[in-house]
C-alpha cells in the first residue's frame, strides 16, 4: 500500500517504533528495500534527494508507484531535502506521497514562510510535508547536503514552527551528519535536546544522518520520540563495495551476476536497520486499522 508520511508515522507513534527511510537512487536499491520489507512484513519509506530525483527521472517513479501501490506492506514515496517550492511541486507531480522542504539555512521567519507555502500546496493533493528546524552536519560524501557547523534545534521554537507551518513531521538537529564518518570520528547525539523537543510537541520527529551512528544512541533516540530515521550512506556503501569486490575479484561485468549479490548485501543492512528501529514485522499494525 502507498501512504503519505502523516498516515505512516501516526501508526508508528501509536505503537512505539520508528520507520526506516532509505535513499534509493535506482532500481537495484529500490528492489533491495522493497523486497526485504515485503519478506519481513515491515513498513518502509523510499526517498530521493533532489539530485537522486533528477538522476532517476520522473518516468522511473511510475514504476516505483506501480510496484508498491498494491503491496500488503505500507510504503511512502518521499522527497528528501527539497530546497524550493518548484522541487517539491515536481515530486508531487511525479506521484510522491510526501515531500520535505528544507528551509533550515534560511532565517527562522523565512523558513516558516517557505514551509507553510509548501504545506498549503502539498495538502491540496493529500501529500504530507516534513520541515526542518536546525541544521544537519555533513561529512562531504553524501547527496543530501548539510553544513560544517551544526545548529541544534531550539526546543523553544518547535511548537511555534509546527503550528505556523502546518507541517506533518519535523526533522530535528541533535548532532548527526550526512555521510560516512571518517576514521576516529565519534558522533554523540544530544539526546537531552531530543527529550526537550519531545516534551514540547507531539509532532512526528525525524532523525537525519542516521547512517554510521552508534546503534545504542539510535535505539535510544527512537525510544525517546524519533519515528522516522533516514538511511542513505550505509546502504550505498555496502552496495558499491560488493560490486567492486565482484568485479575486481572476477572481472565479471554481467549485471545479474554483479548486481544480484549487491542487492542481497544491501538487504542485510536494511534488515539490520529495521531491527534497530523496532519496525520489523509491524506491517500488521496497519491491517489492524481495517
Amino acid at each position: 500500500m502507498l501512504l503519505n508520511l502523516r498516515d505512516m508515522l501516526a501508526v508508528a507513534k501509536k505503537h512505539g517504533f520508528a520507520i526506516g527511510a532509505f535513499n534509493t537512487s535506482d532500481l537495484a536499491l529500490v528492489r533491495a528495500v522493497v523486497e526485504q520489507a515485503e519478506e519481513t512484513q515491515t513498513p518502509a519509506i523510499l526517498q530521493f534527494a533532489p539530485g537522486e530525483f533528477k538522476y532517476a527521472t520522473p518516468w522511473f517513479f511510475r514504476y516505483v508507484r506501480e510496484r508498491v501501490k498494491d503491496s500488503p506492506v505500507p510504503f511512502a514515496l518521499h522527497l528528501d531535502h527539497g530546497k524550493t517550492v518548484e522541487e517539491c511541486a515536481a515530486a508531487i507531480q511525479a506521484g510522491f506521497t510526501s515531500v520535505m522542504i528544507d528551509g533550515s539555512l534560511l532565517p527562522y521567519e523565512e523558513n516558516k514562510a517557505l514551509t507553510r507555502q509548501v504545506t498549503e500546496l502539498a495538502h491540496l493533493f493529500d501529500v504530507s510535508v516534513e520541515g526542518e528546524l536546525g541544521t544537519i552536519g555533513t561529512m562531504g560524501n553524501s547527496d543530501e547536503g548539510g553544513v560544517k557547523d551544526v545548529l541544534y534545534t531550539d526546543p523553544a521554537q518547535v511548537v511555534d514552527f509546527v503550528q505556523a507551518t502546518g507541517c506533518d513531521a519535523l526533522a530535528v538537529a541533535i548532532g548527526t551528519a550526512h555521510g560516512i564518518y571518517p576514521e576516529g570520528f565519534k558522533p554523540q547525539l544530544r539526546l537531552d535536546i531530543l527529550q526537550k523537543i519531545h516534551e514540547a510537541s507531539d509532532t512526528a520527529l525525524v532523525l537525519h544522518g542516521g547512517s554510521d551512528n552508534p546503534d545504542e544512541e539510535i535505539r535510544r533516540a527512537c525510544a525517546i520520540g524519533i519515528h522516522k530515521v533516514n538511511i542513505s550512506s550505509d546502504i550505498k556503501q555496502v552496495f558499491f563495495c560488493k560490486i567492486h569486490e565482484i568485479y575486481t575479484g572476477t572481472g565479471n561485468f554481467m549485471p545479474p551476476q554483479v548486481f544480484g549479490p549487491a542487492i542481497l548485501e544491501v538487504r542485510k543492512t536494511v534488515q539490520e536497520k529495521m531491527d534497530l528501529f523496532g519496525s520489523t514485522g509491524k506491517a500488521v499494525c496497519w491491517r489492524m486499522l481495517d
